[in-house]
C-alpha cells in the first residue's frame, strides 16, 4: 500500500512537471498561472520577488512577450531530501539561453509551483 502511493506520488509530481514545461513552452502565461501556487517567488536575470499568482501571471506574459520561447526541456527532475519535487530546465529565445529551476509543493491535493527562475547563461 504505502509503495503505491509513494508510486502515485512519483506520479503526480511528474505529472505537474509535464503540464508546467508545456505552458512554459507554448510562451502561455494565462495556462502557466493555473500551476502556480497562491504566492510564488519568481527570478528573473538574478532579480527576486514576491508575487500573488496573479501579479506572476503578468510577470510571465511580459517575460514572454519579450523572450518569446524558441524551445523548452527538463534536463532534471527529481525530489529533494524532504521529498519536494523540483525540475530544472533550459529554455532558449532566440540567441539567449535560461537555466530554468522549479520548486513545487502540494497544495490543495494538487501539485503548484511556488518558486521559479530564469537565469541567463
Amino acid at each position: 500500500m504505502i509503495v503505491m502511493l509513494q508510486s502515485f506520488n512519483a506520479l503526480a509530481q511528474t505529472d505537474a512537471i509535464a503540464q508546467v514545461k508545456e505552458t512554459i513552452k507554448a510562451g502561455s502565461a494565462k495556462e502557466l498561472s493555473k500551476y502556480l501556487n497562491q504566492a510564488i517567488d519568481v527570478t528573473i536575470d538574478g532579480n527576486v520577488q514576491s508575487y500573488s499568482k496573479t501579479q506572476a501571471e503578468f510577470v510571465f506574459r511580459d517575460f514572454f512577450k519579450q523572450n518569446p520561447p524558441s524551445e523548452f526541456n527538463i534536463i532534471h527532475q527529481g525530489s529533494s531530501k524532504g521529498g519536494q519535487p523540483f525540475a530544472i530546465g533550459q529554455y532558449k529565445s532566440g540567441n539567449d539561453v535560461y537555466r530554468v529551476f522549479m520548486k513545487l509543493k502540494s497544495a490543495n491535493g494538487q501539485q503548484l509551483v511556488h518558486e521559479i527562475s530564469f537565469v541567463k547563461e
